[in-house]
């Protein structure tokens, strides 16, 4: 999503500065025509990490499970650190949040004003990281925060393997699945920059489905057998993910941002992405 964005602003003339823990991935960066900086945001305040004066930055860290550091010290560590780094140029954070600051189970609709009950380790620090920037004094007025749904794209088609090897799927068939397609992320971040702030929004296409039918669905594009559904293991980070169940309301979205969702449900992002491949 991140390399994503930064085209779509780079297409359209902007000066944009990606940030990297990777030399390698610097040098793609260059060659794309982006501006890299190599920095792990854990380690932000170690010196030597300057960021030059911008006016929009998007926090858009991902967790590295093989990585050194606790998501803690990602996302909400990590975040403080770039704060600090921020110059006064800065007139818009855009902050990715989750939707897994929710807890609910019950698949009840949720919006912006749910109360967050965070089950998984993310959500919980996803809303610790929110509350950072609702707490800074620099930039709380000029935050906007995207509680993000579950994202998917041609890079990202949950369990597609799975699928083909014709293993049982260890996900809650009758839990609901709240999704973005990873280009209409792009567009939704990209219209936040001139949006009102700060505010929080949850971004998602609207349409929330049932796990055991995307996935029937999904194995029906990629012509495999039935998918088999099967109980995570207990104390897995699916199993945690299988108690969740919740149906994300997009209405705040569309009312203030009016974006263009070009796949408003998983049925067309779905044949959009197969028909990619």
């Amino acid at each position: 999503m991140g390399i994503r964005l930064a085209k779509y602003w780079s297409d359209k003339g902007e000066e944009v500065w990606a940030t990297t823990r990777s030399e390698d991935r610097a040098a793609e960066f260059s060659e794309l025509g982006l501006k890299p900086i190599v920095m792990d945001v854990a380690n932000a305040d170690s010196g030597g990490v300057e960021l030059p004066d911008i006016e929009t930055v998007v926090f858009a860290v991902g967790f590295d499970r093989s990585g050194p550091h606790q998501i803690h010290e990602v996302y909400v560590d990590g975040l403080r650190k770039v704060l600090q780094l921020c110059s006064p140029s800065v007139k818009r954070f855009i902050y990715l949040s989750s939707t897994g600051v929710y807890g609910q189970t019950d698949g009840d609709w949720v919006d912006e004003d749910s109360p967050c009950h965070p089950i998984r380790d993310g959500g919980k620090a996803c809303l610790a990281a929110e509350q950072v920037l609702q707490a800074s004094e620099e930039m709380s007025a000029k935050t906007i925060v995207l509680r993000l749904a579950g994202i998917y794209g041609p890079d990202r088609l949950p369990q597609a393997a799975v699928l083909r090897r014709g293993d049982p799927l260890r996900v809650a068939a009758d839990g609901h699945l709240n999704l973005i397609h990873v280009d209409d992320i792009v567009r939704v971040i990209a219209k936040s920059e001139t949006a009102a702030a700060p505010q929080t929004m949850c971004v998602s296409d609207g349409s929330p489905v049932l796990r055991g039918e995307f996935y029937e669905r999904l194995a029906e594009l990629l012509e495999t057998a039935p998918p088999i559904f099967a109980s995570p293991e207990q104390g897995s980070s699916r199993a945690d993910r299988a108690r969740g169940s919740k149906r994300i309301r997009n209405d705040r979205l569309v009312e203030r941002l009016n974006p263009e969702i070009v796949f408003p449900s998983y049925r067309e992002g779905l044949a959009d992405i197969v028909r990619q491949m």
